[in-house]
């Protein structure tokens, strides 16, 4: 599905993470002891499922001939008295869309492949790299 690989820059915690075609600079702010080099890793959760949105309402609005003109939504991130995560999404396109349309595509939003995963959560395992292996 996804392969990408992180090595550290050699300064404090900014990291190059690449996919072998593309990369990107992850750090944490100065807040955090970082030096604000590239977007944090929730900058970057965030950012995957907007990528995601994106993506996904413009490929549904094409194969409907809708227009969605320019699109553009914004995510925030926050957590509840209880500690879970919360995530918020408001889009905006500035085409020619119906109510009835943007009924549509707030339900197509909401199973996008990165929101179905966030939601269901995924297993996660680590191990130690061998050398020479």
């Amino acid at each position: 599905m996804a392969h990408v690989t992180l090595k550290s820059t050699g300064t404090n915690f900014a990291h190059h993470i690449s996919n072998g075609r593309h990369s990107v600079v992850t750090d944490e702010p100065a807040s955090l002891g970082g030096l604000d080099a590239g977007m944090a890793p929730f900058d970057l959760y965030l950012a995957s499922l907007g990528a995601c949105t994106a993506i996904t309402l413009r490929m549904y609005a094409e194969k409907k001939g809708w227009d969605l003109g320019e699109f553009s939504a914004e995510l925030t991130s926050s957590r509840d008295e209880a500690g879970k995560l919360q995530v918020h999404r408001v889009l905006n396109a500035t085409g020619p869309l119906t109510d009835e349309q943007w009924v549509r595509l707030l339900d197509v939003v909401a199973r996008t492949p990165v929101t179905l995963v966030m939601r269901e959560g995924a297993t996660i395992t680590s191990e130690r790299a061998i050398e020479g292996r």
